[in-house]
């Protein structure tokens, strides 16, 4: 009866648009009887039905998000978890792990029992993305084929670990290359091991007069997590800097180098690292590049309805300029790579100026920007406007000069995507006027502006209600005749999160580029001018995007006051 019940289920939400005619779902539940295959694979295989239009149809009727896989990295699917019993039973495929939160591709959203067997057997939270079936399928024969070659990170001892990319180690004192040194490597590899297990953005080793700490950053805070004897902090950074490729030999000035750590030999995750000499000795900061931000799939990033559609809208324009803004570690990479990602087709060339290249994506051609080798941001653009380019991606719009020859792309037919370090969607248009890029050039080229922030993710273990007066409630900024329906949660913290909460969501303002406001950047109008028209066609600021996350239950006022101005 149960399976029954999902068929109907499915079979109304296709019959409601028209992809199942109504006189033909008894037939098909008749003809399925005794078919031993998943429902949605019989639609697709046995009646041809189109998978991706079952799948974004069911999407939009269960509300749960879509992705398609077909350029999913599957060396991102947590090796040690899978169980190919439980993916063959239940056509389900885990993807990937958010903290605590393993995400799981299916192609059909009424088949909670998987997600209820997936979450006893792995012991982690599930949440479901659906995707098409010949999309899963495919997903699910590459991973178990490479299922040879799994490993879990949580059963590796860093006295085992193996795989880094280290150069031929020097003779030094302090190279943390010899015998006597042999727990150092171990536990560096036990701190890089940790960081990544606990979902760290950023590791900081930090030497100091009298004392030696290292913190991770989980969910954008910074936390202490170790304190080693000040003694050591000068052969950590040295065996950090040997693994980095860099010259141990020079601490007088900072260094930049990076560390590709072999899990197995499918998986493997990459430390962007930078080295600053201090009073006391030199700070190490690594960066763990996580390529599985990068293949989300926009749904999941936190978009409003409206807010991804005027998104998808300009990626679908064939030029024009989308602009990214935000502060350092605001999410702008993730979001541009993500529409890079929808892009990312064999009809098209993309082309990517970065300075960083933080995460490498197949079949997109990256330029590490070198300023001593004179490869700047201006002379790569000059190169890819001559090698026949579809689309643009600048990592950041400095100056001048890489403005106008990005807007000078734009308005040549290609579609260019950059940031700008600005704290709104309107003070990115009078930065660009503030460069020195005439009024008519901005209002002709740039398509839209997202602004955005990352708020922590409230923990749905241990949140607890907030009680607040209408009174106060309205002086947040809270809509007026809500008020009274407003339910808001606070943090508590648990065993399953770190202080209330567990993971991020993204806090955006999204604005389209109308005539009316194209007509105020023409007539020399400021930032607030702009940002009272965008009021006034309807968009949401940062802070009223944040406020309905708040209402949703994802997060809590006081993050939103954290990470907004109030």
């Amino acid at each position: 009866m149960k399976g029954s019940h999902q068929q109907s289920s499915v079979l109304s939400a296709l019959s409601k648009e028209h992809l199942v005619p109504l006189a033909s779902i008894d037939d098909i539940r008749a003809d399925y009887s005794g078919k031993n295959k998943p429902f949605i694979r019989y639609l697709v295989e046995d009646k041809n039905f189109d998978g991706k239009k079952i799948a974004k149809i069911l999407s939009n009727k269960f509300g749960y998000p879509y992705i398609q896989l077909v350029n999913f990295d599957t060396t991102l699917v947590p090796e040690g978890i899978r169980n190919e019993k439980l993916i063959n039973k239940h056509n389900a495929l885990p993807l990937f792990l958010r903290g605590k939160v393993l995400f799981v591709a299916m192609s059909d959203p009424t088949n909670l029992d998987a997600l209820e067997e997936i979450q006893f057997n792995t012991g982690f939270s599930t949440e479901l993305i659906l995707t098409d079936e010949f999309g899963l399928q495919a997903c699910i024969e590459k991973v178990l084929e490479d299922e040879s070659d799994a490993l879990d990170i949580t059963d590796i001892d860093a006295e085992e670990l193996s795989g880094l990319e280290v150069q031929e180690e020097k003779k030094d004192d302090d190279a943390g290359s010899g015998k006597d040194d042999a727990p150092i490597v171990v536990f560096i590899n036990k701190i890089l091991l940790d960081a990544i297990k606990k979902g760290a953005s950023d590791l900081h080793f930090e030497p100091y007069e009298k004392s030696f700490r290292i913190r991770f950053r989980i969910d954008g805070i910074l936390s202490e997590i170790a304190r080693p004897p000040v003694s050591l902090s000068s052969r950590m950074a040295a065996r950090l800097k040997v693994m980095s490729k860099l010259d141990i030999a020079e601490r007088r000035v900072p260094q930049d180098g990076r560390i590709k750590l072999a899990l197995s030999k499918k998986k493997s995750i990459d430390f962007r690292v930078s080295t600053l000499p201090t009073m006391w000795g030199e700070k190490v900061v690594m960066r763990i590049l996580d390529s599985s931000s990068a293949m989300l799939g926009i749904d999941m990033l936190g978009y409003e309805p409206e807010q991804k559609k005027i998104y998808t809208e300009a990626l679908d324009q064939p030029q024009g300029m989308i602009l990214v803004t935000g502060p350092t570690g605001s999410g702008k990479t993730v979001s541009l790579y993500t529409g890079l990602n929808i892009l990312n087709t064999q009809e098209r060339n993309i082309s990517t100026a970065e300075d960083p290249v933080e995460i490498n994506l197949e079949g997109i051609n990256q330029v590490q920007i070198n300023n001593r080798a004179g490869l700047t941001f201006p002379s790569a653009l000059r190169s890819f406007l001559r090698q026949d380019p579809d689309i643009v991606m600048v990592g950041e719009i400095r100056d001048l000069e890489t403005a106008e020859i990005a807007i000078k792309a734009a308005q040549t037919g290609h579609l260019v995507l950059s940031t700008l370090h600005t704290n709104s969607a309107s003070e990115t248009l009078t930065r660009l006027l503030n460069m020195g890029v005439p009024s008519y050039n901005v209002a002709s080229s740039v398509s839209i502006i997202i602004a955005q922030r990352l708020a922590r993710r409230l923990c749905p273990q241990c949140k607890i209600h907030e009680e607040l007066s209408t009174v106060q409630l309205a002086e947040q900024g809270f809509p007026d005749d809500k008020l009274s329906e407003i339910k808001l949660f606070k943090a508590v913290g648990c065993e399953q999160c770190t202080g209330g909460y567990k993971g991020r969501v993204g806090i955006y303002e999204v604005i389209k580029i109308s005539p009316k406001i194209s007509s105020i950047i023409m007539e020399g109008g400021n930032s607030l001018d702009i940002a009272k028209q965008c009021q006034i066609e309807g968009y949401n600021n940062l802070r009223q995007s944040g406020l309905i996350k708040a209402m949703n239950g994802m997060t809590s006022l006081e993050e939103i006051n954290r990470v907004t101005s109030t």
